[in-house]
């Protein structure tokens, strides 16, 4: 009996035709992969340089002005008194009775500053009196000897010698009547002493002066600024006195108090060894008189009385007490700044937001004609109001990034807008986040 022949199984085969599949359906997969992002590559490249031009920000740009603007010559010092007078006793030993003028008053030439306790003065001047009166007794009685002598000298009944003796006590009764008279002159005096003057119109800047205390002569009382006139000090270094002429105006800020303006009275002739300084001394000028404050702003309709009320009165003391700080007049002893008028010169300027300030020292960004910046370090020196003027390092034809330089770098290409009047608007626009934004989508696109 023939046995049939076994056939071979089909699940092996069946299993190597699918691997065989996969493998052509994955190199398939890579090629295709491979292809589409070599297609791709070009339009990812573009985007990324698109990305890359994009403007940083939006700017308005200047040129350098030419200006005519003083020259000055700054400097520092104190406030000092222009004289000071020292008002003291005359009178020795006696008790003062009486105090009438304090620290900061203002008084005038003669006004009586103190009294002193008259009772000793008043009886020596009695006693003076009343020797002046016994002299003149003396001298009537004198006279009338002396004019009998005369008569009698003819006849020979009186010696020469004892004519002579009565003419001669006439003469030393007159000589005591005239030394008594100059005695109580003399007292009289002392009681106008019991009174103590101000010498000069002025300021009262010290007292020492105390009620009861028994005063020596020469002992100061008072002290008194002359006429209520300061001046500034002020110390100028020595290459700079040459330039500092009797009669020019000063601009004066002391600390604290109001600024006012000055004149130059002198120019001291010597330079300290130490300092190198000289000081000139500067008359200071009235100044001028403070704006009155302005009216609280009315509070919000919604808002309810008592609010409304709360708000008014908070501004109106803060504008008060904003508008007292201002008005401060100048003390002496303050401290100032001041700055001398020593002429004019021409100034190459620009807006002081142009100038950047880094490291310590200047910068501007020049914007170039493929609208590219380019930071340029420059020398500055005066200011004058919001304009600084450029020494060195920029010509009067660069255009110069006008605000927002400080959030640009070196090179950054920027959208620029011509008329002053859209300069707001470029600024007032997130400079902070653009420039991130745009270096973002530039390594994004080229990642892809």
């Amino acid at each position: 009996m023939r046995l049939p022949l076994a056939r071979p199984a089909a699940g092996p085969r069946l299993a190597g035709c699918a691997a065989a599949l996969a493998a052509i359906a994955a190199i398939a997969a890579v090629a295709a992969h491979r292809g589409a992002a070599a297609a791709d590559a070009p339009a990812g490249k573009a985007s990324a340089a698109a990305a890359a031009a994009r403007p940083a920000l939006t700017v308005t740009v200047v040129s350098p002005a030419t200006a005519t603007w003083p020259q000055t010559v700054a400097a520092n010092g104190s406030i000092f008194a222009w004289q000071e007078a020292s008002v003291g006793a005359e009178a020795p030993g006696w008790r003062l009775a009486e105090v009438r003028a304090q620290v900061g008053d203002t008084v005038r030439r003669g006004q009586v500053l103190a009294v002193f306790a008259t009772e000793i003065a008043e009886a020596d001047l009695a006693q003076q009196r009343a020797a002046l009166a016994e002299a003149d007794a003396v001298l009537v009685e004198a006279t009338a000897n002396a004019n009998r002598a005369r008569e009698l000298q003819p006849s020979g009944v009186l010696s020469a010698q004892q004519t002579q003796q009565i003419l001669t006590t006439e003469r030393t009764a007159q000589a005591r009547v005239a030394a008594q008279r100059a005695a109580l002159a003399a007292q009289a005096l002392r009681l106008k002493q019991a009174q103590v003057l101000a010498p000069d119109h002025g300021v009262i800047s010290a007292r020492t002066a105390t009620v009861g205390a028994v005063v020596q002569p020469g002992q100061e009382l008072f002290r008194l600024i002359r006429q209520g006139r300061l001046e500034w000090r002020a110390e100028v270094a020595a290459a700079d006195l040459a330039r500092i002429q009797v009669g020019q105006r000063v601009r004066i800020a002391p600390v604290g108090a109001t600024p006012m303006s000055g004149r130059v009275r002198m120019v001291a002739p010597t330079v300290d060894a130490a300092t190198r300084n000289g000081l000139v001394f500067v008359d200071l000028l009235a100044p001028a008189p403070a704006a009155p404050a302005a009216a609280p702003a009315a509070a919000p309709a919604a808002a309810s009385a008592a609010t409304s009320a709360a708000a008014s009165t908070a501004a109106s003391t803060a504008a008060s007490t904003a508008g007292a700080a201002a008005a401060a007049p100048a003390r002496a002893g303050m401290f100032a700044r001041g700055e001398f008028e020593v002429g004019s010169a021409p100034a190459l300027t620009l807006p002081q937001a142009a100038v950047l300030q880094r490291e310590g020292f200047n910068y501007v960004f020049r914007v170039g004609a493929d609208n590219k910046v380019q930071q340029a370090k420059v020398s500055v020196g005066r200011r004058v109001g919001e304009r600084i003027e450029i020494t060195g390092g920029l010509d009067a034809g660069a255009r110069v990034v006008a605000q927002g330089a400080g959030f640009l770098g070196d090179g950054d290409l920027v959208r620029v807008v011509e008329g002053a009047a859209a300069a707001p608007a470029a600024v007032a626009a997130p400079p902070a986040a653009a420039k991130p934004a745009a270096r973002a989508s530039a390594t994004a696109a080229a990642a892809k």
